[in-house]
C-alpha cells in the first residue's frame, strides 16, 4: 500500500524510507494498545476496581493483552535500536532487513493473530476490539510493512548476508557500548573453548558441570558480577549480567545458569539483609567460596508460593527447626547455603506468614549428596537443563541459626523474594537468548554443510526462511531484554519490562530450537546431534522463573491496575 506516494516492490528486499515507515507504524499501535487495555479493563472490573476473579474468568483476553503489550514494547525497542545505530553510522543492510522483517512479521501477527504458543492464537476480537477499534491497522505505514516487510526475498537476502558474516559473534550489531562488547567477546571465547566442546557429553551422561568450570568462572568474576565492590564484587550493571548469561548459555544453559542462584541470593541479601549479613555473606558469594541454591517451590504448590507449608519453628534459644518438603531445587547437592522460604506464622495461610532464611548446609558428594542432619533428598531425572541436576528435598528438624533469618524479622520473606523477580527474569531472558543463538549457530552450520538434491540445505527458501526468522526474533528478544536491564540499572521499576522480556525470550528460544531441529530432519531426532539437547534445554525456559501463563497474568495485572 502506498506511503507518502511510494509503491513498494515485494521483490526488492529492503524498503525505502524504512525508519520513517516503522516510526509511523508505532503511533497507531500505541492507540490500539490503549484501547485494548480499556476494553479488557471494562470486562474485568467490578465497582470501579479490577477484580481478580474476573481477570481469571477472562484469562484468555487478559493474557492476550499481555502479549499485545509485549509486541508493542518489543517493536518500540527495535525502533530505538535502529535509530541509535543510524546515528552511529552502523545501521547497515543486514540490520535494516532484521528491523524490517521484525516489523513486518509482528504487525502481521497483531492484525491476524499472535501466537501465545503453538496452539493458542490471540485474535484482536478476544480483547473486545471492534472493527472500528482496529482502524489504526489500516494506516499506510502499517499496511506497507505487513505487505512488503517480511517477504521471501527479504529473508533470503538476510541469510545471504549472514553467510557472508560467518564467524561473527552475532548477526547484526547489538547496540551495546564497547565495554559490554569486550565482556561479550571474553565470555564468548571462554564458552567456545571450555564449554561447547564438552556440553553435549555432560548432557548425554547427565553429569554435573565440572568444578573446574565453576572455579574458572569464579576467577572471571561471574558470581560477583553485580555485587557492589564494597562487598567484594565487581559492581557491574545488569546489562553486563545479560551479556555474560547470554554467551555462557549459548555454550550450554547449565553453565549460563550457574550464576543465577548467586544473583538471587545476592539480590535477596542486598535488598533485605542486615548489614552484618551483607558483610558476612556477599564477599563469599562473590568469590564462590560458597555456592547458594534457591529453595522455594513445594510439591502441589507450583507458582502459588503464598500457599507454602514448610514450617520453621522458633526454639527457646532463638534458632529455627524446619520441617517440610521442597521440590525442583537446582544444584542442591553441592551448594553451601540455601535461600529457604518457610512459614514462621502457623496461623497464616498466605504470603504474610512466610520468612526467608540463609540456611547453611554441608556440600554433598555423589555417594552422599545430603550429609547435613535434618535434610535428605533425591534427584529428579529431567529431559534437559541437566548440568546442575534437580532435586526433591525433605526437611525433618533441620536447624537454622537465628542470625540467619534474612533481615532479622519474620514475615517478610515473600516481599523479599518479590524484590528479586525483576533481576531473575531479566537474567532468564538473557539465558533464553543464548539458547536461541545456540540453536541458530548449530542449525546454520548444518544447513550449510548438509547437501540434498545437489545443493546445500541453506539454498532452499523454506530453510533459509527459518534461519532468517531465528535471527530476527533473537534480535527482537535481545533488545527487549537489554531495555529491561537498562531500566533496572537506572533505578526504574521494571517488573513489567522484565516480565515481557522473559515471556517473549522463552518463546523465541523454543521456536529457534524447534526450527533448528526441523532443519536437521531425522538427524535432529538423534541424541548424537547437539540440536536434540538444545531442544530439551529450551523447553524449560517457558516454565521456570514464572511459567508463561503466570508471566502473562502478572503483566496483565500490571497493565490493568
Amino acid at each position: 500500500m502506498p506511503h507518502d506516494g511510494q509503491d513498494f516492490d515485494m521483490t526488492a528486499p529492503l524498503l525505502p524510507d524504512l525508519l520513517n515507515l516503522t516510526r509511523d507504524a508505532l503511533v497507531p499501535l500505541d492507540q490500539l494498545l490503549e484501547t485494548a487495555t480499556q476494553r479488557v479493563r471494562d470486562r474485568v472490573s467490578e465497582g470501579g476496581r479490577v477484580s481478580g476473579a474476573l481477570v481469571e474468568a477472562n484469562q484468555y483476553g487478559a493474557h492476550g493483552l499481555a502479549w499485545l503489550a509485549t509486541y508493542v514494547c518489543a517493536l518500540r525497542q527495535m525502533q530505538r535500536w535502529a535509530e541509535a545505530l543510524t546515528g552511529e553510522g552502523r545501521f547497515a543492510e543486514l540490520e535494516g532487513l532484521i528491523h524490517q522483517i521484525a516489523f513486518g512479521e509482528y504487525l502481521a501477527q497483531i492484525a491476524g493473530g499472535i501466537a501465545m504458543n503453538q496452539g493458542e492464537v490471540l485474535r484482536l476480537q478476544d480483547l473486545g476490539l471492534s472493527e472500528e477499534d482496529r482502524q489504526g491497522l489500516t494506516e499506510p505505514a502499517i499496511q506497507a510493512l505487513i505487505q512488503s516487510g517480511n517477504t521471501q526475498a527479504a529473508r533470503v537476502r538476510l541469510v545471504a548476508l549472514m553467510e557472508a558474516q560467518a564467524g561473527s559473534t552475532m548477526f547484526g550489531a547489538s547496540g551495546l557500548d564497547e565495554e559490554l562488547e569486550m565482556i561479550r567477546d571474553q565470555f564468548r571465547r571462554y564458552a567456545q573453548e571450555k564449554v561447547e566442546p564438552f556440553a553435549h557429553d555432560w548432557h548425554l551422561r547427565d553429569e554435573l558441570i565440572p568444578m573446574e568450570v565453576i572455579e574458572e568462572l569464579a576467577e572471571m568474576g561471574v558470581f560477583g558480577l553485580t555485587i557492589p565492590e564494597e562487598y567484594g564484587g565487581f559492581g557491574l550493571s545488569k546489562a553486563s549480567m545479560c551479556v555474560v548469561s547470554e554467551e555462557l548459555s549459548r555454550g550450554y544453559i547449565g553453565v549460563g545458569s550457574l550464576g543465577t542462584r548467586s544473583e538471587i541470593a545476592a539480590e535477596l541479601i542486598l535488598a533485605g539483609g542486615t548489614q552484618a549479613q551483607k558483610e558476612s555473606w556477599l564477599p563469599r558469594i562473590a568469590s564462590a567460596e560458597i555456592l547458594p541454591t534457591a529453595v522455594f517451590t513445594e510439591p502441589n504448590t507450583g507458582s502459588d508460593l503464598g500457599a507454602l507449608r514448610t514450617r520453621a519453628v522458633k526454639g527457646a534459644e532463638g534458632d529455627y527447626s524446619v520441617t517440610g518438603n521442597k521440590t525442583w531445587i537446582t544444584h542442591a547437592a553441592r551448594t553451601h547455603v540455601m535461600t529457604l522460604l518457610a512459614r514462621t506464622d502457623p496461623e497464616t495461610t498466605d504470603h504474610r506468614g512466610l520468612s526467608m532464611f540463609l540456611a547453611e548446609k554441608t556440600p554433598g558428594t555423589e555417594a552422599d549428596p545430603f550429609p547435613t542432619e535434618g535434610m535428605s533428598g533425591g534427584e529428579i531425572e529431567v529431559l534437559g537443563y541437566r548440568g546442575m541436576k534437580e532435586y526433591e528435598l525433605a526437611f525433618d528438624g533441620f536447624q537454622i541459626k537465628a542470625e540467619n533469618l534474612l533481615g532479622g524479622e519474620e514475615g517478610k520473606g515473600f516481599k523479599q523474594l518479590m524484590e528479586t523477580f525483576e533481576s531473575a527474569r531479566i537474567q532468564t531472558a538473557a539465558r533464553a537468548i543464548g539458547v536461541a543463538q545456540s540453536a541458530l549457530d548449530i542449525a546454520m552450520q548444518y544447513a550449510q554443510d548438509r547437501k540434498q538434491f545437489g545443493k546445500a540445505l541453506i539454498a532452499f527458501p523454506r530453510v533459509s526462511s527459518k534461519l532468517a526468522m531465528m535471527a530476527v526474533e533473537i534480535m527482537v528478544a535481545r533488545q527487549l531484554t537489554y531495555f529491561s536491564a537498562w531500566e533496572k540499572d537506572n533505578g526504574h521499576r521494571c517488573d513489567l519490562e522484565a516480565g515481557m522480556a522473559k515471556l517473549l525470550g522463552a518463546r523465541v528460544a523454543w521456536a529457534a530450537a524447534d526450527n533448528g531441529l526441523q532443519i536437521h530432519g531425522g538427524n535432529g531426532f538423534a541424541l548424537e546431534y547437539k540440536i536434540s539437547r538444545v531442544l530439551c534445554d529450551a523447553r524449560i525456559l517457558n516454565i521456570f522463573e514464572g511459567a508463561a501463563e503466570i508471566q502473562a497474568q502478572v503483566i496483565a495485572r500490571r497493565l490493568l491496575a
